[in-house]
Formats: C-alpha cells, sequence, structure tokens
C-alpha cells in the first residue's frame, strides 16, 4: 500500500479532468474519507493505491467516461496491467471480460514506493440492480468497461463539492453505509491480492473501512452516531424508495457478525491500521468500542424510522 497526501491527490486528478466532465465527477474510497475528514490539514497521510471515481448520472456516465479516459491516455496516462482482463477488447469481448480503466499518471512508475491509479465506476443505472453491472465505453485503444455496484447510488447523495477543483468528496456516513449494506454477511471471498501480505476477506475489508471513518468522526466531528441514523434512512428512501425499510433492518448485520469474531476482527484491524488510519494508533478493542457505538446509535436509529 502507500501512503499519499489527500489533498495533494485531489489536485492532481482534479487538474487532469477535462472541465466540463468534473461535475460528473465523485471521489469515493479511503482517499473521500481521508480527505473529507483531514485532507485540508495537508499534514496526515492515507495508504492506497486506487482512486475511485464515480461517474454520475448513469444517464451520462459512458459518454463522460468515454471523454476522460481519452484525454488521460492522450496526456501520457498508461494501464494498470494487472487482473484477470488488461487486454482492451472489440466489439465482440462480452461486457463481463473487458478491462476496467485503471490508469497511472504519467509521474508515477508502477513499481515505485508511491504508485497510485485512478479507476472510473458508474453510478448504477437501477435500484433493481444487482451484483456487478458493466457498462461499455469505446475509445482509440479499445474498448473498456466501467463496473457498478447497487450500493454505489448511496455515495453520491448530496457529496462535497470541493470548489477550487470543481469534483465532488462522497460523504464518508454514506460511504459507510454503502458498505454496511454491501455486507450483511461476513463473506468468504478474498481479496484478489494480499494486504500487507496476509489474505484479507473483502467484507473485513470494507467493514473495516466503517469503523475506520466511525473513529475518525469521533475524533473531527464528535458527532452523535445517531445523527447518522437519521441521514441514512433519507439516503435510503431516497436511492430504494420500494425496499428501504428491509434495507434498513438488515444494514447492521454484517457489522454485527464483525464484531463477535476475534479473527474478522484482527483482519478489520489490520486494513485500517495500513491504510485509511494509516497516521493514526488504533487498537482493535477501540474499534470494537466504535463499531458497537455505530450500532447502538446509527443502527437502531435507522431500525426506528424503518418501523
Amino acid at each position: 500500500m502507500n501512503e499519499v497526501n489527500p489533498s495533494e491527490i485531489f489536485k492532481q486528478v482534479a487538474d487532469a479532468l477535462p472541465s466540463e466532465c468534473r461535475e460528473n465527477i465523485i471521489i469515493i474510497g479511503s482517499l473521500a474519507a481521508a480527505y473529507a475528514y483531514f485532507g485540508e490539514t495537508n499534514t496526515l497521510a492515507v495508504r492506497t493505491k486506487d482512486i475511485d471515481c464515480l461517474l454520475r448520472p448513469y444517464q451520462v456516465a459512458a459518454e463522460k467516461a468515454q471523454i476522460i479516459t481519452q484525454q488521460l491516455f492522450d496526456a501520457g496516462w498508461h494501464r494498470r496491467k494487472m487482473g484477470p482482463h488488461t487486454i482492451p477488447g472489440t466489439q465482440d469481448t462480452p461486457l463481463n471480460e473487458l478491462p476496467a480503466v485503471r490508469l497511472y499518471p504519467p509521474s508515477v512508475d508502477p513499481a515505485g514506493e508511491n504508485a497510485w491509479f485512478i479507476e472510473f465506476l458508474s453510478e448504477p443505472e437501477s435500484p433493481k440492480d444487482q451484483g456487478k453491472q458493466w457498462t461499455r465505453i469505446v475509445i482509440d485503444q479499445g474498448h473498456f468497461g466501467l463496473p457498478s455496484f447497487r450500493f454505489l447510488a448511496i455515495t453520491a447523495i448530496e457529496p462535497e463539492k470541493i470548489h477550487d477543483l470543481g469534483i465532488y468528496c462522497a460523504q464518508p456516513k454514506m460511504m459507510a453505509l454503502a458498505n454496511l449494506l454491501e455486507h450483511p454477511e461476513i463473506k468468504p471471498e478474498r481479496m484478489s491480492t494480499p494486504f500487507e501480505g496476509q489474505d484479507i476477506k473483502r467484507s473485513n475489508k470494507d467493514l473495516g473501512r466503517v469503523l475506520a471513518i466511525g473513529y475518525l468522526e469521533e475524533v473531527f466531528s464528535q458527532t452523535d452516531f445517531r445523527e447518522w441514523g437519521d441521514d441514512w434512512a433519507y439516503a435510503l428512501q431516497t436511492c430504494f424508495p420500494d425496499e428501504w425499510q428491509d434495507l434498513a433492518n438488515s444494514a447492521g448485520k454484517g457489522l454485527s457478525a464483525l464484531l463477535s469474531s476475534d479473527e474478522d476482527l484482527e483482519e478489520a484491524s489490520l486494513t485500517c491500521a495500513y491504510g485509511l488510519l494509516a497516521s493514526y494508533t488504533v487498537s482493535k478493542e477501540e474499534l470494537k468500542e466504535v463499531g458497537h457505538r455505530i450500532l447502538g446509535d446509527a443502527i437502531e436509529t435507522l431500525r426506528k424510522h424503518a418501523t
């Protein structure tokens, strides 16, 4: 994992984007959470390798992705050639075999200590979408795919605009909710690459981010987590009006399972220490306490809205 300064990376990404496309970009993931809490201090860092950029709304995501990706290639950005699908496709390539857009900036050596890359995702087309969906984009270099996941819609709820850059940053509490919804249980699937030499369950990584966000929320904002529950209810009603109550009642089940398993919590704690909380020393027990406060305040408030 690579240690980066959130404000510096935000500026590099924004400067590389066509001005007419910046309104359609929301930075999500660890970098967004780090920027939201301490990015403007310019003194703390976060460890991450992928800079996730969500294109919205869905109706223009493919068009904007084509414009942006072509401009980045023309400016010397180069492909990340790792994973099962790395070669640009053709019109005959199935959607699920297209390579995602993952690009290193011209100044970054993929083998270097500070290697990071930008990755594009799409807002989901429909609240009924299940699992990973793909949208095809076509540029001079070939065919690529924009992946989307159902609960990414939550991260597009009232993002913060970075006015001097023209792009947006997802609200940490909305990213936390999206991760909770994505993992109502601890799934056995593990990340494709080891995390600090260990094979980590993806559920533990994503739910660990919920704990890290909760920890930073208390450090920087001292927010009553019951306010999260109120805002989460609004987000669910907005994005999933037909099933928001069922989703509200399932949102905390994965986190509860994580906190009940020492092995899973250990994995989650590792991802926090070498990721979003790289600038802090936080024990597994402290993260567990944060998790129980999220369950007891945010999740319970959310469930009260659903009754």
